[in-house]
């Protein structure tokens, strides 16, 4: 049995590797299409085939990663080890645990949706007026842009409510969305035993704040130091987004780690019952 779950594991994690594998080659592949001079107007719906294949595998792929991470995690929980990852598995392996993290997933996928521009709302602009687009509609832009960027997909749902699908967004979004949403049922979870779950929740979230949306960060301090000083650091900050986007990820990759080192016993087990 114990032999199974290894392999089981080992499998997982082939998944989630090959997952991602097949992800960066689409994108350096695609991008040798990239080039303005070669799509012209007879080669038009080729390369929108190749855009369509190229949603199509991404797609696949983080199915794939999806399903090996599901398969490392049921290992995990079956195998009962003792080491900080079996601690994180446990704890979010119960019933309020999938709930917590599939709402937050979801709240915090639009939410990103919306500060990354997948998501367009803009009343000053009429789509149909300013663009001449049917309302409803949407196409795909094969080409051009930099690795990540293309090909673009624009929907456009009312007069001004559209979709703007970046390839590197949309893998943006379900990493990011997914490391919140693990950290927000393992933090639920730690709080519910130590007493001073307050003090490092609070911490967390408004380091939180500053991490995922500079914008909303800009919003918070302006109550504290002023409206004008806190526009103008929301500007600075937004025009760091990347940036701060780029830490968040080690920082939600290393913080599940951090918390299940509270939830371990001296023994190595977790402290709490996972079919509680």
């Amino acid at each position: 049995m114990e032999e199974q779950s290894v392999k089981n594991s080992k499998s997982g994690k082939k998944l989630i590797i090959f997952g991602f594998v097949i992800i960066v080659i689409l994108f350096l592949l695609y991008h040798r299409y990239q080039n303005p001079e070669l799509v012209t107007a007879n080669v038009l719906d080729p390369a929108q085939r190749i855009a369509y294949g190229f949603y199509i595998t991404l797609v696949a792929a983080l199915g794939a990663i999806a399903f090996g991470m599901y398969r490392y995690h049921k290992e995990k929980v079956e195998n009962k080890g003792r080491d900080l990852s079996t601690i994180i598995a446990l704890v979010t392996w119960n019933s309020k645990s999938r709930k917590i993290f599939v709402a937050t997933f979801i709240i915090y996928g639009i939410f990103f949706s919306l500060i990354s521009g997948t998501l367009v709302y803009q009343p000053e602009v009429n789509f149909s007026i300013h663009y001449g687009a049917e309302i409803p509609s949407g196409f795909i832009a094969p080409c051009c842009g930099s690795p990540g960027y293309m090909p673009k997909i624009i929907i456009y749902l009312t007069e001004h409510v559209g979709l703007q699908i970046i390839p590197i967004n949309l893998l943006m979004q379900v990493i990011v969305s997914y490391l919140v949403a693990l950290n927000a049922s393992i933090a639920i979870n730690a709080y519910r035993i130590s007493k001073k779950g307050s003090g490092v929740s609070t911490i967390g979230a408004a380091t939180g704040l500053f991490i995922a949306c500079p914008t909303c960060a800009g919003t918070f301090l302006s109550i504290f130091i002023g409206t004008a000083s806190g526009i103008a650091l929301s500007i600075a900050l937004i025009q760091m987004q990347t940036f701060f986007i780029a830490i968040s990820i080690p920082v939600l990759l290393a913080t599940p780690f951090l918390m299940a080192k509270k939830l371990q016993n001296a023994d190595g087990s977790c402290k709490i019952d996972p079919t509680k």
